[in-house]
């Protein structure tokens, strides 16, 4: 007989929910995990180890779990970070009950497995020697994008400013901008980087860019300061390896005559990874990146 029931499920699922509620921005997962492990009081079974694998039995159950919401619609995952959905906060208030809140979850995720193409039938219970095959795959899957992601996202919070500014003005070459001018170390005025469309700079727009390697988000008292300079026939670029607060991205998104672009270190991946072939020897070496390729998780 399984020492992890549904109830107790119930109980780390909505001890989670709790953490979640209060990151609406979403909590990397390895945090999330670590959170909730100093909120509740593990039993020595789920504090042990899976003998197949070795690994944490606690980790297990609750990413296991979180395919169930995940599937329900009430937990989203992108890139190692967490975020409670509406519905899933909905549920947590709905369903106080630990186990009526697993099973609703359960229920919800095989709503959405018969909706597959694929029919295969899978226990959302784990045993002792862990989840099914397909869910083991999916939880493995999960796992590396998680630590591909942090490195990545380390690497560029490690990098050295200047290198950082380098870095974006290697992007915007590759993406068929014309860097005219590059900040050197010293006050900058407010502007890392000057780039156009055009080799001569003759066409509008002027693209001036701001770029940060900072820990702390960018608010909007600090866009703003940003966009006094920023003309109106200019195109202002903010990089922000932190990404930004809620007013700064509110803020940009009311500017009528000033355009503002926000690049936080997700986009700034997505765009080095879609130009990446247009890259200069040099530039790659900067973010080197290797590609992997899995058979996609049916779960």
């Amino acid at each position: 007989m399984a020492e992890i029931t549904r109830r107790r499920t119930g109980e780390l699922l909505r001890a989670l929910f709790a953490i979640l509620e209060k990151h609406p921005d979403g909590l990397p997962a390895r945090v999330a995990l670590q959170q909730l492990v100093d909120a509740v009081t593990l039993s020595e079974y789920e504090a042990g180890t899976y003998e197949s694998t070795g690994a944490r039995r606690f980790e297990k159950i609750v990413r296991f779990a979180t395919v169930d919401c995940s599937k329900a619609g009430w937990l989203t995952k992108h890139k190692g970070t967490w975020f409670a959905t509406d519905a899933g906060l909905s549920a947590y208030k709905a369903f106080r009950d630990p186990e009526a809140f697993y099973k609703e979850a359960v229920r919800l995720y095989r709503v959405w497995k018969a909706s597959q193409p694929s029919k295969e039938d899978s226990d959302t219970v784990p045993s002792d020697d862990g989840p099914n095959e397909s869910s083991s795959a999916a939880i493995t899957f999960e796992q590396a994008e998680e630590q591909a992601w942090a490195e990545i996202s380390r690497h560029l919070s490690n990098m050295p400013p200047y290198e950082f500014q380098d870095l974006v003005a290697d992007l915007l070459r590759a993406m068929g901008y014309h860097v005219s001018w590059v900040s050197p170390p010293g006050k900058d005025g407010g502007v890392d980087i000057i780039a156009y469309t055009d080799p001569l700079g003759a066409k509008p727009p002027r693209i001036k860019v701001q770029v940060k390697r900072v820990a702390q988000k960018v608010d909007k008292d600090g866009l703003k300061s940003f966009l006094a300079i920023v003309n109106d026939h200019d195109v202002g670029l903010f990089v922000s390896t932190a990404g930004f607060t809620r007013d700064a991205e509110d803020f940009a998104r009311s500017q009528e005559r000033r355009q503002i672009t926000l690049i936080d270190s997700e986009r700034l991946f997505d765009l080095w990874t879609q130009h990446f072939a247009h890259l200069s020897d040099s530039a790659r070496a900067r973010l080197p990146l290797t590609p992997i390729y899995f058979l996609t998780p049916k779960n």
